[in-house]
């Protein structure tokens, strides 16, 4: 596939490799785009319930996210059993970015 250059912007980020950039952008898209994620980080950092979810999305998400140091799982010794989820502070971080890119979005879709 043919590379086309884009004209150039007035974007300062210096000593960051475009190619790297890119990597992390894809690493960052599987992890915010899979059905469930954001439907889940969301009302975890306003303490409401979860909604519009399968059990089965819901337990494959919240695995991937606890594994990727976004979410932080406590399990009680309770009957019956009960298992509570909290945003790490990568994942506060993450979400907060979701959050400009959520008011990003609306300033300019006007």
């Amino acid at each position: 596939m043919k590379e086309t250059e884009l004209p150039l912007m007035n974007c300062s980020f210096t000593g960051t490799d475009p190619s790297s950039l890119m990597a992390e952008t894809a690493q960052l898209r599987k992890i915010i785009t899979k059905r469930g994620t954001l439907e889940i980080l969301i009302p975890l950092c306003f303490h409401k319930a979860l909604k519009g979810i399968s059990s089965k999305t819901l337990a494959s998400r919240l695995k991937e996210l606890e594994k990727g140091g976004i979410l932080e799982r406590r399990a009680y010794s309770e009957i019956p059993p009960r298992v509570e989820y909290r945003l790490t502070v990568k994942g506060q971080e993450l979400v907060e970015s979701v959050m400009y890119l959520f008011q990003w979005m609306k300033k300019w879709s006007k």
